[in-house]
């Protein structure tokens, strides 16, 4: 039965294969000529000190790069979408230091209207989500849009508004991922290529952020107050590396090393080794545990043949980074942290943690309709938005989305988490499993806060959108063998 239902919905999808998204190749010329204009644009306005003027024209200059990457170009789409959410917090750390402390943040819109841009593809494809299987992220969207709705009525529009960017922006381009599963492989090929460099340039910086801590770096925990990312002076950051903080940039690190350890590019080992340098400089115990259940996810679901290969490349990159993290001036920083996996009770945060849950759980669970979309915000004193932090996914959606909202947004990512896991297809996929255990990393991490929302969403979000592309594309490919 379950066969006979796979084969009708592969039928359907060669049916209307010719109505994907299927682009032409297209010399990338073009594009790299729209990339680079950006980049020298916001390199000469850096140096000029034209800051200000940055800070409005950066998003716009972004918005129309993406539409132009997302009609013409729209492989290179996907990965100029992931590095501005890789650069664009450096970006802005630069033009504060040089041209003024700007707590807005305005400049930081940038990829959130590039990867916006994917709503297109939600209105289009919407209707005929279903029957391809989109079912779990429909049902997501409806319970964040929920969320807004009863959020504009508690809450500024202005501030509801904002906090829908976090929530929607990762599902959208999940979406989009998804209903092209034909450009799968195209895809696939552009994220590890986009992450091996990411986890390059990012982990390199991330290092030299710990021995230097660069001044616009230390102006920017200056004027945050954020304790979270440590102190202002060499050896003593958390490193974030050109992100806005340790646990997004850990995230983006989580991802990027399971990848990579499925790639045979040769630029695999420096990359890992600084990535994994700056993964454990970055302190984040709760993405440690996310990276070990995900390798252990990726160890299992692999072919035995695969497996083997796996088991060579973790020998080779623990051979490179182990002597590292074990001499100053990393060990000491490491060790200590690592030794409070082993001693909660001990752990001020730990004990913090806890509190919170027993303080906080009723008020979640109680509330029916919710806080809505932007209840976790207010404005300060000065006209700023600040944040009120739960430290805890599950309460957080609960408390934001109540029981309406919750259960189909919940509902989406368990159902689409569970055809994933138990799906057979692509076992020979080693980056479909890459995947997966991307997805189980992050979702592990809902315990300790929600790495749903914003960057660390965009982790989970994409790789469960081309994970389920992935099986589309393999049931698809087997149904092709058939016939």
């Amino acid at each position: 039965m379950v066969t006979t239902n796979i084969l009708e919905n592969c039928r359907y999808m060669s049916a209307n294969s010719s109505s994907v998204s299927t682009y032409p190749s297209a010399p990338a010329l073009h594009a790299w000529i729209a990339i680079l204009g950006l980049i020298i644009f916001s390199a000469v306005a850096v140096l000029a000190g034209a800051g200000n003027v940055l800070r409005l024209l950066f998003p716009l200059g972004s918005l129309g790069v993406g539409l132009f990457l997302f009609g013409k170009y729209p492989t290179m789409y996907i990965s100029f979408t992931w590095w501005l959410w890789f650069v664009t917090p450096w970006l802005r750390r630069v033009i504060d230091y040089r041209s003024g402390w700007d707590g807005s943040g305005i400049i930081l819109t940038a990829p959130f209207l590039v990867t916006l841009i994917t709503l297109i593809t939600f209105v289009q494809w919407l209707p005929r989500s279903y029957r391809m299987g989109g079912l779990p992220l429909a049902i997501a969207i409806f319970g964040i849009i929920y969320g807004f709705l009863i959020g504009i009525v508690k809450n500024p529009v202005a501030v509801s508004l904002r906090a829908l960017l976090d929530w929607l922006t990762p599902v959208v381009f999940a979406f989009h991922l998804f209903v092209n599963w034909r450009n799968y492989p195209k895809y696939r090929q552009n994220l590890q290529t986009t992450f091996m460099w990411g986890l390059l340039i990012t982990g390199i910086y991330g290092i030299v952020q710990y021995l230097v801590a660069p001044e616009w770096d230390r102006f920017w925990i200056i004027q945050t107050r954020l304790l979270t990312n440590g102190t202002p002076e060499p050896l003593g950051i958390r490193v974030f590396s050109t992100m806005n903080s340790p646990g997004p940039f850990a995230n983006v690190l989580t991802a990027g090393l399971l990848i990579l350890l499925t790639n045979d590019n040769f630029l695999r080992v420096p990359a890992s080794v600084v990535g994994y340098l700056s993964f454990l400089l970055s302190l984040v115990r709760s993405a440690w545990l996310g990276w070990f259940i995900g390798l252990l996810s990726l160890l299992s679901s692999l072919k035995p043949r695969l497996q083997m290969q796996l088991f060579v490349t973790i020998i080779v990159m623990a051979l490179c980074v182990v002597p590292l993290a074990t001499i100053e001036p990393f060990a000491e920083i490491i060790g200590a942290r690592l030794e409070s996996l082993t001693n909660a009770k001990k752990d001020t945060s730990f004990n913090e943690r806890s509190e919170l849950y027993e303080r906080n759980i009723t008020i979640a669970f109680s509330s029916g309709l919710g806080n809505g979309i932007g209840s976790k915000y207010f404005v300060n004193e000065k006209g700023l938005l600040q944040e009120v932090t739960l430290d805890s996914g599950i309460l957080d959606v609960f408390f934001t989305l109540g029981w309406f909202g919750a259960v189909p947004y919940l509902g989406g990512i368990i159902l689409a988490v569970f055809n994933l896991l138990t799906s057979t297809e692509g076992r020979s996929d080693a980056f479909a499993s890459a995947a997966r255990a991307i997805i189980l990393g992050v979702l592990f991490q809902m315990l300790f806060g929600n790495v749903m929302l914003a960057l660390s969403g965009m982790v989970f979000w994409a790789f469960l959108g081309i994970g389920m592309a992935a099986n589309k594309y393999h049931q698809y490919e087997k149904l092709q063998k058939r016939m």
